[in-house]
Parts: C-alpha cells; structure tokens; sequence
C-alpha cells in the first residue's frame, strides 16, 4: 500500500479539515490488479462493514487461519472483472466465517456449560442441521428478493424467495439509475415458448412475471450491466450508455412498500472501449469529501466530478470512463 506523494498533497488540499485518525492508501498494481484495488477501496470505506470485519478479527485471532484464507483467496484468483471480484470476494468471506463459526459451536469449549451465555447447549433433534450462521457480510449486505408468477389462467400466485448480495440492472441509452430498478422490478409476460407450468393447472400456461424487493440491504450495491453479448459480432460490446446515479437515491420497489433511502459513498469506474482491456478506477466518499483512487495515485475530487462518469449521450464518444458498480448505504447509517 502506498501513500507517499499522494497522501501528502491529500493532506495540504484538505488542510485543517483532514479527519483525525483517518489514513488514505493507494493501492500498488501487481500487473493488471486494478480491479481487485478499485473494489478493496470501496469496501475499505463502506464503514459499518469495515469496523464490523476488525471487531470479528479482534474477537477472534488466529493469524494462521486469517493468513491462510487470505493466501486461499488470492490462489483461486484468476478473474479479471471488478463485479467478478466483488461476488467472490464477499462469498469467500461468507464461507470462511461460516467455517469459523461452525468450528468455534463444535469446539469443546464452546459448548461446555459454564462456557455458554445462555446455558449448555442443546443438541440437534432428530439430525436437523441448524441454519448457517448471519455473518457480517449478510448483516451488510444481504437483500432478498421476490419471484411473483400468477397464472393468467386460474389467477394463482406463486411466490419464490431468493437472497442477493448485489442487483445486476440492464442499462438503456441517456437513462437513470431510478428507471433501471423500476425496469428490473416490471412485469413480465410469459407466453409461447416460455409459458409458466402452473401446479394448479397441471399444464403449462401464460402467466405474468415480476421481482420485487422483499428486503432492502443496509448496503445496496448494483452492478450495472455495460458489457452485452452482441450475436452478430460473436462477441461482448461495451455499453457506454449515459445512467445518470443520483447522490440520494429512494428505493421504492418494495413489498412492503415503503420507500427506503440510500446515499452514494463509492462507484467502481471501468475506462476502455471494450470489456476485454481497460481498467479500473474508484471515487469514495470519506468524511463529506469525494477521494479518485487510481491504483497507488489518491487525489481529492469535487462531487460534481461523478457527473463525468454517468457514461456518454452518444455512441462513439471520446469518454470510455462509465460508472460500473454503485455503493448507496441506507441513511440509517454512516458513510
């Protein structure tokens, strides 16, 4: 991690109002890295993870396990992809604190019982395995989704849970993030080729199909989809589609209906024309001021700066830098 030159000019442009305690790092690029370094600064600053991640490793110190997970992540890292690196990255801390935890039950120690909180522990009835354990990552950043499918034929409503970590959105041309989501939560009419089997019917039938936010995350982090698999061309095209991401963003795509509001503290940024070279930068909101982390260069910015990356109104414009992956933290928190 360096800091160097950059830190020092960050501390003479920011002067007075430099955060005490606070500490700014660039991140060296091992040779096509920048992915991993764009989406480690964003995760850096999503404060409520971050303090919860060192509380868990302060509680819990094993540095043979914490180095060998670290080492583990790094071998079986062969993508190239911020929002590749983003899934394996936290479904990786997933699996390992599920595995300490599972561990630390099945200690001895742990279910001794003078060592229980609330008494011995209880063994499992008839078998059953308990559910994995909530870590740190699904408090944060885990939502859940609802698959609604009524058949058109007997009106029957089959509902199908299922849990994320981010939303992929399609993207259109000179669009906002607001119409992307309302796009993802419309509804879908299933007919031809790709009728519903209603249980109720026992055949095949239309129906209609729509997804709706069951549980909005603390975290809410969307990938926006700017590489497209073009047929004609037998290969992926960059999007450089204008999405506008507002800085307050409402969440109104919900079950229950209530509006959940969110504010931007850092955007993954892919610069290239096409999905196969580039590379990756990040801006992070840190103590009311916006930080551009370029690998190991960290300079301030101006928020208006953000307008610059909402893509281009235009197919063959010179701007190749586009927002790519958006971090909004509800405004119950701090960012």
């Amino acid at each position: 991690m360096v800091m160097g030159a950059s830190g020092s000019k960050l501390e003479k442009a920011l002067g007075d109002q430099f955060p005490e305690g606070e500490r700014y790092f660039g991140l060296e690029n091992f040779g096509n890295t920048c992915y991993c370094n764009s989406v480690l600064q964003a995760l850096y600053f999503c404060i409520p993870f971050r303090e919860q991640l060192l509380e868990y490793y302060a509680n819990n110190k094993t540095p043979g396990d914490v180095e060998e997970n670290l080492l583990t992540c790094l071998a079986d890292l062969f993508m190239q992809d911020a929002h590749e690196f983003l899934n394996f990255l936290l479904n990786e801390l997933v699996d390992i604190l599920e595995k300490e935890s599972s561990a630390a039950k099945d200690s001895p120690q742990s279910s001794s019982p003078e060592k229980a909180p609330n008494g011995p522990v209880q063994p499992l009835a008839n078998g059953v395995k308990k559910e994995p354990p909530v870590t740190l990552v699904h408090k944060n950043f885990q939502g859940i989704l609802t698959n609604e499918t009524r058949c058109l034929r007997c009106e029957t409503v089959t509902a199908r849970d299922e849990t994320f970590l981010d939303l992929s959105v399609d993207i259109e041309q000179n669009s906002s993030i607001t119409s992307c989501l309302k796009n993802f939560c419309s509804t879908e009419t299933l007919n031809a080729e790709d009728k519903f089997f209603c249980d109720k019917c026992c055949s095949l039938q239309e129906a209609q199909k729509r997804m709706k936010i069951k549980k909005a995350p603390h975290i809410l982090v969307i990938h926006l989809k700017r590489f497209k698999y073009i047929e004609q061309l037998g290969r992926y095209k960059k999007l450089s589609y204008r999405v506008v991401f507002p800085m307050e963003l409402k969440l109104s795509n919900t079950s229950d209906d209530v509006d959940t509001e969110y504010s931007l503290f850092a955007v993954v940024v892919h610069v290239g024309s096409g999905p196969n070279h580039g590379h990756y930068v990040s801006l992070v909101k840190s103590h009311n001021h916006w930080l551009f982390f370029d690998d190991e260069n960290v300079e301030m910015v101006e928020e208006q700066t953000l307008q610059t990356f909402f893509g281009s109104s235009h197919e063959y414009s010179g701007n190749t830098d586009h927002g790519y992956i958006l971090f909004y933290e509800g405004l119950g928190g701090k960012s």
